[in-house]
């Protein structure tokens, strides 16, 4: 068996541990600069059950890739769901700096991809739409934003930089810079000068 001597295997840890809270200080940044009802890092921190989701996540996400890990994880996952409110597979791969605002109802499957800055409102739901151990739940890009009450289902994929409006119902791919509102969603990209965002907010079917 080969032994690592014990200065690499310290760094190691420490260089571990370093990745840890340099990606806890990324959360706190981006979290603050998406709320603007916050006041500070510390109660960000404190406060914020999105972001409590999400850091439980990726304890219990290590977890279930550890030899016998599984059932610690499905029960730190369901824990993390009675003090928050929103549940995430352990198994969910979650990238760098994914806000949740407000937290509550929000639900991600086990399959399911999610890239780096990522917004996400209450109320989403990232499901899957079928009963077969396969890839069954969305793939969503980098900077995409998912308003408040959002269904995407299915193995879809969400391009980068992608606005999913309030309440829409996504079943087929939205392409990279697109805006998806409505039951079912439609897609349609922003004029030039447009801003995606903004546009998301706009349209009447994301209150019905």
């Amino acid at each position: 068996m080969l032994r690592v001597p014990a200065p690499l295997a310290r760094r190691s840890r420490l260089g571990g541990l370093g990745r840890a809270v340099r990606g806890l200080r990324e959360d706190i940044d981006a979290a603050v600069e998406r709320d603007p009802a916050v006041e500070s890092p510390l109660e960000m921190t404190l406060a914020s059950s999105g972001l409590h989701a999400v850091w439980a996540h990726r304890v219990a996400h290590r977890i279930w890739q550890l030899p016998g890990g599984r059932l610690p994880a499905r029960l730190l996952s369901q824990l993390t769901r009675a003090v928050t409110g929103v549940e995430i597979h352990p198994a969910a791969r979650i990238g760098k700096r994914f806000f949740i605002d407000h937290g509550m109802g929000v639900v991600i499957g086990e399959t399911a991809e999610i890239g780096d800055d990522v917004m996400m409102y209450h109320g989403v739901t990232l499901g899957g739409r079928s009963m077969r151990r396969v890839k069954r739940h969305p793939t969503v890009g980098d900077r995409v934003t998912l308003g408040a009450g959002a269904r995407v289902l299915g193995p879809v994929e969400i391009g980068d930089d992608a606005q999913i409006g309030a309440n829409a119902v996504v079943v087929r791919d939205v392409p990279a810079g697109a805006v998806a509102t409505g039951i079912p969603a439609r897609v349609r990209f922003p004029d030039p000068g447009q801003d995606p965002y903004e546009l998301m907010f706009r349209d009447p079917a994301i209150w019905i």
